[in-house]
């Protein structure tokens, strides 16, 4: 089978090329790549080489293929897998496989399956640790946000409280508790409101905050209030540039307690300690945004950690049980990560956005790789329309559901750019 696929042969030398996949073994999977979502993890990856611990050494000879937040379709399934498996199932993949106590990662280490791809053969590795799931939705965009929406999961998932007189902790926020999401109306953040308003362990309040107000009416309009109330959520956006005190006012929004769970999705000094200021009694922090200063740290009341039970959390991904959920939560409508998104892609715009990810505003930027496309906004489909038909269309179907990506955008690009 022939693939096109973006391959890594050292440090910022991505290559996309077209060669022929080996013949799949027994105990192999032929699948075909849709969509993959470019992470910062795939431009720091790019970046170190194999200086990263799941990048291997002889690159240069033999080199991997990058992306790991994708999702596709069977195409052929080896004799040992027949009785799970079957052509022309979609799934998505848990990268973090864990095979063996080793750090190896589609994506990052092996050089037949990567999400910015055509065709890949999955391993065996995959398959016996799990970690090919099924997804059963209507739009393979939403299978690639599997990963990021699971690490959501996994960060509300690893919150623990104590029970009091006794050395028991309970896991996941506190239901109907109190929970601050700060710095929050980034994609990562607008995941973690959609997650916290639809999942089966909700608040009954929950305070976002930003420092931008055009972010944080995006974010409103998304997930509006009144959304929020139908689950049994008293949702309020906080703008806190704009607050005398920031810490006290956002305390007097639980009744003056304090918040049980907070999240810190900015790796920023002051949003860190701000978090720590606005926790209640036994109330838990959780650092989920990833610095890339090995050195970075915060204050910390340690009065409070004594007195009040005070804790912190870090969580820098999802496990295979949270993928699942989020899968099951797409396929069921229940959570639409679509406003993740800020940008779509082919094949041909990987490399060039991968480089240089970091300079890039918005959020996901997401990319289809049987297509050829320049990586373009959403927000700039309006104008390319003036000049360009396809964009045209897609701007009236993304206006018409909420400036958002959508199965029947993704459907139209496809339909209209993969060639046969």
């Amino acid at each position: 089978m022939i693939t096109h696929a973006i391959r890594m042969y050292g440090k910022k030398d991505l290559r996309l090329e077209e060669f022929e996949l080996p013949p799949i073994g027994d105990d192999e999977i032929l699948a075909h790549i849709v969509s993959d979502s470019i992470c910062m993890s795939s431009y720091k990856a790019s970046v170190q080489g194999s200086d990263h611990k799941r990048v291997p050494s002889n690159i240069a000879e033999k080199p991997v293929m990058i992306g790991h937040e994708f999702c596709g379709e069977i195409v052929e399934v080896g004799k040992k897998w027949r009785d799970r498996f079957s052509t022309g199932t979609r799934f998505s993949i848990q990268p973090a496989l864990n095979y063996k106590g080793s750090l190896d990662a589609p994506g990052y280490s092996y050089r037949y399956i990567g999400g910015d791809a055509t065709y890949i053969v999955i391993p065996k590795e995959v398959m016996e640790m799990d970690c090919l799931l099924e997804y059963t939705g209507d739009a393979f965009f939403l299978g690639s946000l599997a990963e990021p929406v699971s690490c959501i999961a996994g960060a509300f998932h690893a919150q623990y409280h104590t029970t009091q007189g006794s050395y028991e902790h309970t896991m996941g926020i506190v239901p109907g508790g109190k929970t601050a999401i700060l710095a929050g109306v980034g994609p990562m953040g607008l995941g973690a409101i959609d997650y916290a308003i639809h999942c089966d362990r909700r608040p009954a309040l929950l305070v976002v905050t930003d420092i931008d107000d055009d972010r944080l009416a995006r974010a409103a309009s998304i997930y509006t209030p009144e959304e929020a109330a139908k689950n049994g959520v008293e949702l309020k956006y906080v703008n806190t540039k704009s607050l005398a005190d920031v810490e006290k006012e956002l305390v007097s929004l639980t009744g003056g307690t304090g918040f049980d769970d907070v999240f810190v999705f900015a790796p920023v000094r002051a949003v860190i300690e701000q978090g720590d200021a606005i926790l209640g009694k036994d109330g838990c922090l959780n650092f989920f945004a990833g610095p890339t200063d090995p050195a970075f740290s915060a204050t910390m009341n340690f009065y409070d950690v004594h007195y009040a039970s005070h804790h912190i959390v870090g969580t820098s991904g999802g496990n295979t049980a949270d993928m699942r959920e989020a899968l099951e939560l797409m396929s069921a409508g229940k959570i639409n990560p679509a406003a993740m998104i800020t940008h779509i892609g082919g094949l041909d715009a990987v490399i060039p956005t991968t480089l240089n990810l970091p300079n890039i505003p918005g959020g996901k930027k997401l990319m289809y790789t049987n297509i050829e496309l320049e990586l373009t906004a959403i927000d700039d489909f309006g104008e390319k329309g003036k000049s360009d038909p396809l964009f045209a269309r897609l701007a009236e179907i993304t206006s018409a559901n909420n400036g958002l990506w959508c199965a029947e955008a993704e459907k139209y690009l496809l339909e209209s750019l993969t060639k046969a």
